[in-house]
């Protein structure tokens, strides 16, 4: 049966056919239907566990053993280098991608589209022509769908012909009306409900989607600042895009916010099934995978109480827990109190982005003053009990 067909096996043997090759692949998923209607659950309705990831066996081997800013430059190396896809084309593009990515689960004629979660016709998209069922009374198509950068292509990467551009990991399927709307705002808390997409809060520098799809949108994140990296291209030819822990607001360059928002949304919203067969598919066209959903606890590894532990992807989250250092208050205003008494203790302390700003040595005390600016660091202490972390925010 053509579901009990091994997939990478069939990726790969429609990615390395000629010419044929990315027209097969779209008849593998389409036709055979790797995963039945009825198998997973839509992210607004989400199922977990029955989509299994296939990820090779040495995918993630060279990241082993490394920690902070080496394994940043792993993951870099692991996923770039990806086979790019034309943004709009008579071949295979982008389009013809997300039809099988975002696949309604329940209907294959239909996909999930992103912020609203309406399940649409594929065929329904911009410049398809008419289709009266979603007209907005004038004949106007604004809720056919189109594709949305969910890091914006002008903060870093405006020209089509850019890798980042086209992208599909950082590509979803979108109510055009819903995409114009959010434009290049930042994710963050707050604003006012959405007039068309009720799930979604914003207001004038920010965008909030639905509480079921934040994890996904905080994960596609993540994996831009990890591929678009010019720190770990030797060639220099990609970007330098930067997650921030504050909003943006009319600015093109090549950071984006709110970091804090974003780690607190992966962690709320759990990868479901729908978000790993997204990878999955992507994977086979692109020959690349989004680590923090294969690994989710990388993320506490980069720019978590974990930053600067060793990783390894064979052991677990609860593996790799590491002690937490009990600080107080916390937040601060720029005083802390340890909740151990510090004998002699070397102390440092990092921006949430790795960069180590402080360095103290800490004798016959539980008592510091910080001055460090308002946000959110790591601090690290090399103890006789081993290594402790804490993550402090300061007012």
């Amino acid at each position: 049966m053509p579901n009990k067909l091994n997939f990478s096996l069939i990726c790969r043997i429609a990615l390395y056919l000629s010419k044929m090759k990315q027209i097969v692949l779209i008849y593998l998923f389409s036709t055979f239907n790797l995963f039945s209607q009825s198998d997973f659950g839509a992210p607004y309705d989400p199922t977990y566990g029955i989509v299994q990831p296939n990820i090779p066996s040495t995918y993630y081997q060279q990241a082993n053993g490394l920690s902070a800013e080496e394994l940043k430059e792993a993951l870099y190396q692991i996923v770039s280098n990806h086979v790019v896809f034309p943004y709009t084309s008579s071949s295979t593009d982008t389009w013809d991608i997300l039809q099988q990515s975002d696949q309604d689960p329940t209907d294959h004629n239909n996909m999930i589209l992103v912020y609203t979660g309406r399940s649409q016709d594929k065929g329904y998209r911009d410049g398809s022509g008419n289709y009266s069922q979603y007209e907005n009374g004038n004949g106007t198509q604004s809720n056919s769908w189109n594709r949305e950068h969910v890091w914006p292509k002008s903060h870093g990467f405006p020209d089509v012909d850019d890798n980042a551009y086209t992208d599909v990991h950082n590509l979803k399927p979108c109510d055009r009306s819903v995409n114009s709307s959010r434009g290049t705002k930042d994710f963050d808390f707050g604003g006012s409900q959405h007039n068309e997409a009720n799930d979604c809060n914003t207001d004038t520098d920010s965008w909030e989607p639905p509480d079921y799809v934040k994890g996904d949108i905080a994960r596609i994140l993540f994996y831009m600042v990890i591929r678009y990296d010019p720190g770990f291209d030797h060639n220099n030819n990609t970007f330098d895009l930067e997650l921030v822990d504050y909003t943006t607001p009319n600015n093109n360059d090549p950071i984006l916010g709110k970091l804090s928002s974003l780690i607190q949304w992966h962690n709320d919203d759990p990868i479901d099934d729908f978000e790993i067969n997204r990878n999955e598919i992507i994977f086979g066209f692109q020959e690349n995978r989004n680590p923090f959903i294969d690994h989710p606890n990388l993320v506490n590894y980069l720019w978590g109480d974990n930053y600067g532990v060793i990783w390894n992807e064979n052991l677990g989250n609860s593996d790799y827990e590491i002690n937490n250092m009990k600080v107080f208050p916390n937040p601060s205003s720029g005083i802390i109190n340890f909740g151990i008494d510090m004998v002699e203790e070397k102390i440092e302390i990092f921006t949430i982005r790795g960069e180590k700003v402080l360095e103290y040595t800490v004798k016959d005390t539980n008592r510091l003053e910080l001055n460090l600016s308002s946000g959110i660091y790591v601090l690290r202490s090399f103890t006789k009990s081993g290594l402790l972390n804490s993550k402090i925010v300061i007012k």
